[in-house]
């Protein structure tokens, strides 16, 4: 559907709170006489022009519609302080804000954007957000906070905590689905997307909201803010043709968006805790955790904490859920037998300098705990208190045999170490030999698809510095290899007069050798990254995103010494421990389907 013509939209917006219009002032507002209404008519989206009901020279519709006039939301944004565009269709308003965030956080602060059409509309977890025009109230804005954006993992609950306020104030009973989701019971009835973009020392969030305004019929696990007005009236008595308009909804929810918002800037999101219990839908209930649909633990709500997490009481004692990509679902399901205990499992990450591991309980991990191999002793402590006869063990490993020997000393289980492979979880790999395709940088490859779903350079900063190109369509191409920091300065040091100095610092002119040697490295690797990153643009195509994923000790040093430029132009990301997300990846695939998977 593309989007209408500015004089379609304005008659669309002048109609869309269900009062009757009189045609003679349609026919003004349309620019045509008021007998060729019906034919201007004609020209409306198909699932529009059943709406409409013509008596007595007045025209409504029998369904309102989330439709703006400009000049209107302009003022009711004004009111509220924030600076408002009307998008009749745009890609996404996430995006239209993004592009603000990059330039400038504070173009971005309280700039809102609502979208009548949005063509590549996105929810969470990287799903398609679709729909028909009017039938969703849709807009973003920008809110920068003096915070890193780890320090606002509770962002999410506390939006939604505020949309769930102002629907109540429009008699609306609604709850919320951890983290973000409103819901009425199992129905969902709108979703909340936040993207951050970093710049400038500040944190600009970009929340996208979208609520479910007006159904046409019935509509599977969804409901409608006008179906639950109307049941609201029909069961206190009040039901008349009256409805909410999206104008008024919209005013209450950047109203209570304001306060919650504020407030959560300074003092995050503790004060609002006891809200969003009572808010919670599943607040002492017992619940399934999914991933991509499929089960993956289950337990009981306990609480969400002050920093959103959700703390689960599972067979296996209490744990901890922060992943995005994990959803909730009530658990009703008849108990015959006490619940099958989950899987454990150890995921480990032999680097050439240290080994990570990581404990998960059927795909969830909560910390990744790292040793030098000289001293492996916490790891084969937590072995011993931890580890029971259910408990699997698969790593990856570059360090060499004689480190992976030294490993499963620690262990009393078999350790399944896991090698590049020639194709896994749909990715094929293009490495001549993938037996001599060092298999954290096949992992990492595997990991980054948790990241984006978009072509993208996976950067690992450690020992070695790699940088490793994937296509949108899941085709590995391969990727270079260089001397991490340490390595550089260790070959200087050794191999050249006078240049064993300690480190200094990143300049862009340096004037002293110790910043002459921390610079030029950091301009390698840089450079490293921004080389392969335009090889993989020149193949995918301009205009097309090329993203970036950076891994390791290094990566936020890495990102900090980017040109300024090629961080707004670029969606660049810092994942820690992506190797152990590229394990999780993989071992979630060889449950589902244990025999197409190579040893």
């Amino acid at each position: 559907m593309t989007a209408l013509k500015l004089p379609h939209s304005r008659v669309l917006a002048e109609l869309a709170n269900g009062l009757p219009q009189h045609v003679s002032h349609l026919a003004r507002i349309a620019g045509v006489k008021p007998h060729q209404l019906n034919g201007f008519w004609q020209q409306m989206p198909a699932h529009i022009r059943g709406l409409l009901r013509q008596h007595d020279g007045q025209w409504r519709l029998v369904r309102p519609l989330a439709l703006f006039d400009e000049e209107a939301l302009q003022r009711l944004g004004t009111e509220r302080g924030f600076q408002t565009t009307l998008k009749h269709e745009c890609t996404s308003s996430n995006d239209e804000i993004l592009n603000l965030a990059r330039t400038s956080p504070e173009q971005a602060h309280k700039a809102l954007c609502v979208a009548h059409l949005q063509t590549k509309g996105r929810g969470r977890q990287g799903r398609k957000w679709t729909h028909r025009l009017g039938e969703c109230l849709m807009f973003s804005f920008g809110w920068v906070f003096d915070k890193p954006q780890h320090e606002l993992g509770s962002l999410a609950p506390a939006v939604a905590l505020a949309c769930r306020r102002a629907l109540a104030a429009s008699g609306l009973d609604i709850q919320i689905k951890w983290p973000n989701d409103l819901v009425a019971d199992r129905d969902k009835l709108g979703g909340i997307l936040i993207e951050t973009v970093r710049n400038e020392g500040k944190t600009a969030a970009v929340i996208g909201i979208g609520i479910n305004f007006v159904l046409p019929k019935e509509v599977e696990n969804a409901a409608s803010v006008q179906a639950l007005f109307h049941n609201a009236q029909l069961a206190r008595g009040t039901a008349s043709a009256h409805c909410i308009p999206a104008s008024t909804l919209l005013d209450k929810l950047l109203g209570e968006l304001n306060v919650v918002l504020t407030q959560y800037a300074q003092n995050g999101f503790a004060p609002f805790l006891e809200e969003y219990q009572t808010a919670h839908r599943d607040h002492g209930k017992p619940v399934l955790l999914l991933r991509d649909g499929q089960t993956v633990n289950e337990g009981t709500v306990l609480n969400v904490d002050a920093q959103g997490a959700l703390h689960l009481m599972t067979a296996a004692g209490e744990q901890t859920v922060v992943s995005g990509e994990i959803s909730l679902r009530p658990d009703d399901t008849p108990r015959t037998a006490a619940p099958r205990p989950p899987e454990r499992l150890l995921l480990l990450d032999g680097g050439n300098s240290q080994l990570k591991w990581a404990w998960v309980e059927n795909g969830v991990f909560n910390e990744v705990t790292r040793a030098p191999y000289r001293d492996l002793s916490k790891l084969g402590e937590e072995w011993a208190a931890r580890s029971d006869d259910r408990t699997r063990i698969v790593g990856c490993a570059v360090c060499g045999d004689l480190k992976k020997a030294l490993v499963e000393t620690h262990l009393t289980a078999p350790v399944r170490w896991l090698p590049s492979m020639p194709q896994a979880l749909g990715i094929r790999n293009h490495y001549r030999n993938p037996a001599e395709h060092g298999s954290d940088r096949w992992f990492n490859a595997l990991g980054s698809r948790r990241f984006s779903q978009n072509a993208c350079v996976v950067v690992s900063c450690g020992t070695a510095v790699t940088t490793d190109a994937l296509t949108e369509d899941n085709h590995y191409l391969g990727g270079t290899i260089m001397p991490g920091f340490h390595l550089m300065k260790e070959a200087l040091a050794a191999k050249t007069a006078n240049l064993d100095r300690p480190a200094g610092k990143v300049y862009p002119f340096p004037t002293t050798t110790p910043n002459a040697i921390t610079s030029g490295m950091m301009d390698a690797v840089c450079g490293a990254v921004i080389m392969m990153h335009g090889r993989l643009q020149q193949k995918t195509g301009e205009g097309k995103p090329v993203d970036v994923i950076i891994t390791g000790g290094g990566a936020s040093k890495v990102v900090n010494a980017l040109p300024k430029q090629f961080v707004l132009d670029n969606t660049v990301k810092i994942v820690d421990n992506l190797v152990i997300y590229g394990l999780l990846n993989w071992v979630a695939q060889e449950q589902e389907q244990p025999d197409k998977l190579p040893e």
